[in-house]
């Protein structure tokens, strides 16, 4: 914000004032956007109008019952938002109760908000749009279009149309299209939450970090900030080291729901890589050491009876070397001590011996097949993306570090092994394993 430019007296507007109409929205959202030191006065603004409110009767209590709704919705208290936007009366009143079940997600009780919004006189177009939202979220894609279609003149001018085209498209599957959409409404209306926190997810999903995390702090500007901006914006902070961020953002989502525990283990695990030292060369050469680990067999000339004995041990990899002892080898049918020889030379080759991972507690990551003595359910099971268990960003970041791609993999990871992950705590090793639960599998070891 530039220094010269005069903060919206938000009291005046709320407090000073005895009624609160459509036209002051704008207001409200420009002035909150101002400066985070806007959110402080909207919540004693709020704590104002509530002592008001208990000497207040009639008409009059019906209008602050509005005002507090209004403000508690913006200050992401979406269930207090409801609880005094139906004790008040009015098309906004109708509208921003509709907009506070929506973020619920308690879609039918939007629905009625929304009708009765339009009926008593709420801007028609703008609770179409509204209502093409929940219906989507409902999953009634056809009936989401039509709504849109209806009031698609609205595509010239409003970013609130385009935002919903966004949401259809994303729902249908067409990734470029929606971001494209989501792109339009911002351009139209800089301070459109919903689609920079759409944006910020596509691009997270993408790998965009940079891009991601930008969307997301230009969330934070423009309120009701949810919580997975939150969250998601937390969990990218901590993956670009930038721990007191992170942590912020987990106090401020412990702050607004104390009883969030996964918030609170992501917060603690935050404020403890705040004191761990992290060296980007030590990284650096665990991931070399991880390819030298996933070098294939095949790649080396070997008798064919070493190949055919590795084969049927199912050793595949360098790694999968290190992870058996010299006794277990000599113990295969037809496997010698020339076969041994054989071996020790390549693996010495490339700074490696028999059995070494053994030795070192497995210290570094690796990734396992899945079992062979699967019936074809289990293994079709086992061959599905990891992505289908649908786990939080963070847990999904963690897959991705481990280079665990299917069910399978993830299966034959330890506890322990996973807990060695950076940014791998706790709560996402509780949601894993709730997750293969619900399919009747679990880790290995468990």
């Amino acid at each position: 914000m530039d220094v010269t430019e005069t903060l919206i007296d938000l009291r005046a507007l709320l407090v000073e004032r005895e009624d609160f109409e459509g036209s002051m929205v704008s207001r409200l959202r420009e002035g909150l956007a101002q400066a985070p030191a806007q959110i402080k006065n909207l919540r004693e603004i709020s704590e104002v109008l509530e002592k008001r409110l208990a000497v207040s009767a009639g008409p009059a209590q019906k209008k602050i019952h509005l005002k507090i709704g209004v403000a508690q919705f913006y200050l992401g208290h979406m269930d207090k938002a409801v609880e005094h936007l139906k004790q008040s009366e009015g098309p906004l009143a109708a509208f921003f109760l509709g907009r506070a079940y929506n973020a619920r997600q308690e879609f039918d009780e939007a629905l009625k908000a929304f009708d009765k919004a339009e009926k008593s006189g709420y801007a028609a177009q703008q609770v179409q749009l509204q209502r093409a939202g929940v219906v989507r979220q409902q999953g009634n894609a056809t009936e989401a279009r039509a709504i849109l279609a209806k009031v698609k003149d609205m595509a010239t001018h409003n970013a609130e149309f385009h935002y919903q085209e966004g949401g259809l498209a994303e729902a249908e599957g067409d990734v470029v299209r929606a971001t494209k959409s989501y792109e339009r409404s911002v351009d139209l209306d800089p301070a459109h939450t919903g689609a920079l926190f759409r944006l910020g997810f596509l691009n997270d999903l993408a790998g965009n970090d940079h891009e991601a995390i930008g969307y997301y702090e230009r969330c934070l500007k423009h309120p009701p900030v949810n919580k997975g901006t939150l969250y998601n914006l937390g969990v990218l902070y901590e993956d670009s080291g930038i721990y007191d961020k992170a942590t912020d953002c987990y106090k401020r989502l412990t702050k607004a729901d104390p009883h969030d525990e996964r918030a609170r283990l992501f917060r603690k695990d935050a404020e403890a890589s705040l004191s761990q030292f992290y060296s980007p060369e030590d990284e650096k050469v665990s991931m070399q050491w991880k390819q030298v680990m996933e070098v294939p067999i095949t790649d080396f000339e070997l008798s064919v009876r070493s190949r055919n004995c590795l084969k049927r041990m199912n050793i595949r990899t360098l790694g999968d070397l290190t992870r058996i002892s010299e006794p277990q080898l000599l113990a295969s049918k037809n496997f010698g001590e020339t076969s041994l020889e054989e071996i020790k030379v390549i693996m010495t080759q490339k700074g490696l011996r028999i059995g070494q991972s053994l030795d070192q507690g497995q210290q570094h990551e690796f990734k396992l097949r899945p079992q062979s003595n699967l019936s074809p359910e289990e293994q079709a099971m086992m061959g599905k993306p990891v992505s289908e268990l649908n786990l939080s960003v963070r847990a999904r970041k963690c897959m991705n570090r481990l280079q665990i791609t299917t069910i399978g993999e993830l299966c034959q990871r330890t506890s322990d092994e996973l807990m060695e992950a950076k940014n791998f705590g706790v709560t996402s090793l509780t949601e894993v394993k709730e997750k293969l639960t619900g399919l009747g599998l679990k880790l290995r070891g468990d």
